[in-house]
């Protein structure tokens, strides 16, 4: 990589961990619903004069029923997911599941595309998924033989959450290749917003959410969606898709420390051992651990 690349690279993963920062402070005020259909409100708002911009409006009409379907699997569905286990685990700690995305790429590409898996990449799910269902089994109380149901729901949600965005991955690869990047993120968004816009009027908040809690939802339709889809949709063309999922590695790194910065969260040995055994593991899966080793 070049320097710039690698400087949009580290401030991708900065602004990307900084989004569970962004949840924990906004959804209590704003309650899950209300708070994913403003992020992708805004999303929608900020990318569709780059759509304009670029004259791919004709692009986005043509492909709306299929982008339909990534938004509301790639957006919709994990932004209230995320949310929900915002109000009951750590930021850090939801970062760290949220890097078990190309472990569920990899399975989902297996077993509907037809895409072959190694060896080594056996191994990589074996590792990665085994240093999930490890970080789960300690977080949700079963070590200790008590199971606490908020967190175990948290938990679930955010596996969730990687399954969809595992399947959207895969979906964009079958039924949207060719279609422009700021069309597909701006349709999108859109069509996340429309997915939930009754059941956020439904469940909006009867007390009116601060300038804080404003503020950090702004901050992610803004900055973790509108300016993060330019930023991985420049890296995907100057470095290759390979590299820029290596930004995957480096969010759990950046939500623990805005999380320990800002938050006040602790980082437990079972967070920075599960973490280890699912990037070694998603490294694998990837293709990215050097070869022979």
């Amino acid at each position: 990589m070049k320097a710039r690349d690698l400087a949009e690279l580290l401030l991708l993963a900065a602004i990307w961990g900084a989004s569970f920062l962004f949840m924990r402070v906004a959804v209590p005020a704003f309650g899950v619903l209300a708070m994913g259909e403003v992020r992708v409100a805004v999303a929608t708002l900020v990318l569709l004069p780059l759509v304009a911009l670029r004259g791919d409006f004709g692009a986005l009409r043509q492909q709306a029923p299929k982008i339909a379907v990534v938004g509301l699997v790639n957006s919709a569905i994990p932004f209230v997911c995320y949310g929900y286990a915002a109000l009951h685990i750590s930021a850090g700690l939801a970062s760290v599941f949220n890097a078990a995305t190309p472990l569920f790429s990899a399975l989902v590409a297996w077993a509907w595309l037809g895409e072959r898996l190694t060896r080594p990449r056996v191994l990589g799910l074996a590792i990665g998924l085994a240093g999930v269902v490890g970080l789960a089994w300690d977080k949700v109380g079963l070590r200790h033989g008590a199971l606490d149901l908020a967190v175990a729901g948290a938990v679930a949600c955010c596996l969730l959450a990687t399954a969809c965005y595992g399947f959207a991955a895969c979906y964009t690869r079958r039924y949207l290749q060719g279609v422009p990047a700021p069309a597909l993120a701006a349709g999108s968004q859109g069509s996340a917003a429309l997915a939930l816009a009754l059941p956020a009027a439904w469940a909006w908040p009867a007390q009116a959410p601060g300038a804080l809690p404003w503020a950090m939802v702004l901050a992610m339709g803004v900055l973790s969606t509108g300016l993060a889809y330019v930023l991985y949709f420049r890296l995907i063309r100057s470095v290759g898709a390979t590299n820029a999922s290596a930004v995957t590695f480096l969010i759990p790194v950046f939500a623990v420390l805005w999380g320990v910065l800002f938050l006040g969260e602790t980082v437990t040995p079972a967070m920075v051992l599960g973490c280890g055994v699912i990037l070694t593991g998603t490294a694998l899966a990837m293709g990215l651990w050097p070869r022979g080793r």
